[in-house]
């Protein structure tokens, strides 16, 4: 297959023979390849400085990362079979691990394909273009979904806000079939909607489901608190499985407004409430009124976006744990998440013993994970890991 060629620098090939599928505009020899020369999405054969091949992939001549790669093989470039290949392999994990068709389908980078995110509801498929190369095939995407699981519809969520550093338009659209606005999902034997138009992202967080599946053998008879609560998976599961109350709290009418159906839905309704707010103004005023929890839930949304963001969002993880801890009786549990890529678990772990140290606590780290196996991770792009859930015993200071 004849593409234009993208020649490397001299060196340049290095990360990219170690496995890694990121291009970054500094490592094109632009003298014998000019960025200019090509059109966002554009498929390229992408050459060593001696003019060897080593991949397939499409670029952005406007983005940093201006090449991904999307094959190794010389004889699959990227194509509709190539994307069903792809599907299919994906499908395969995921139906060794999952009894029921709720996961995270298709994980980008970590499942071969860089720019395709691909959520699944049982019969209905919600999929994120987020790269110019994958918006560019959205036509051959949509037909090997179509081909791999025949589903009853595809919803494309292309409203991220990460297609605007691709210089995409954000839209959503129905592909293929008819896709309903909500969707029923099973997670553990609990009974959740996941709102696909409008949702967050794809509709569910499915990436926490393995963490709130290692929270259940402590809430037996417990009170929880569960912040940034969202729809209520972490309450809700906690309630279902044994948990005397739980309190969630969210700034979102909606998000509570589903927390209070998911708990009716599971016959839970009388051992959960709902509670809209700042997490932090809620916690200052649990504290105020002397309210105690046997186990609390900080699963906030990223305060840490992008590398210049890492000392105030530190700072921000720090104030919500150090927040929550008096609130905690004694042989409390703690369980606090980051999905900022930029936030390690080592400095998590750091953050969160600085802030019990503040008040006169001492920790145990009982358990720690990571986003679940139908987010799996690429060893070649740190980026891929960036989940971080910690298990923390609470304890007087000794």
């Amino acid at each position: 297959m004849d593409l234009p060629p993208l020649h490397l620098s001299k060196g340049r090939e290095r990360r990219l023979r170690s496995g890694h599928p990121w291009i970054y505009s500094n490592e094109v020899d632009t003298t014998r390849s000019p960025l200019n020369a090509f059109a966002p999405g554009d498929p390229v054969a992408v050459l060593d400085h001696r003019g060897r091949w080593l991949a397939w992939a499409y670029v952005n001549p406007h983005s940093l990362i201006c090449a991904r790669v999307v094959s190794r093989d010389r004889a699959h470039p990227l194509d509709r079979s190539l994307l069903v290949h792809r599907i299919k392999v994906a499908l395969g994990l995921r139906r060794r691990r999952y009894p029921t068709p709720h996961y995270r389908l298709f994980f980008a980078e970590s499942d071969g394909m860089p720019g395709l995110v691909v959520d699944r509801y049982g019969d209905h498929l919600v999929a994120q273009l987020t790269t110019a190369g994958m918006e560019r095939r959205r036509q051959e995407v949509v037909e090997a979904l179509d081909k791999v699981l025949r589903p009853a519809g595809i919803l494309l969520r292309n409203d991220t806000p990460v297609r605007a550093l691709e210089g995409l338009e954000a839209y959503v659209e129905v592909a293929a079939g008819d896709v309903p606005e909500e969707a029923a999902l099973e997670e553990g034997g609990v009974r959740f909607i996941a709102r696909l138009h409008q949702g967050q992202k794809t509709g569910w967080y499915y990436d926490q489901a393995a963490n709130r599946e290692r929270l259940l053998p402590w809430v037996g008879g417990a009170r929880v608190l569960d912040l940034f609560s969202h729809a209520g998976g972490w309450g809700v599961r906690a309630a279902v499985a044994g948990a005397a109350e739980v309190l969630c709290v969210d700034q979102s009418a909606r998000a509570l407004e589903d927390v209070a159906r998911h708990a009716e839905l599971n016959g839970v309704a009388g051992r959960v409430s709902v509670r809209r707010g700042d997490a932090f103004d809620v916690v200052r005023d649990l504290r105020q009124h002397r309210e105690r929890f046997d186990v609390v839930v900080v699963d906030p949304p990223a305060f840490i976006k992008r590398r210049k963001d890492l000392a105030e969002g530190t700072l921000a993880y720090r104030r919500i744990n150090e927040a929550v801890m008096p609130l905690l009786n004694r042989d409390g549990l703690l369980v606090t998440s980051s999905c900022s890529y930029h936030m390690t678990a080592e400095h998590l772990l750091e953050t969160v013993h600085k802030a019990a140290r503040h008040r006169d606590r001492r920790l145990q780290l009982i358990e720690r994970g990571g986003q679940g196996p139908d987010h799996p991770v690429h060893p070649a792009v740190p980026e891929t890991a960036y989940l971080k859930t910690l298990f923390l015993r609470v304890l007087p200071a000794s």
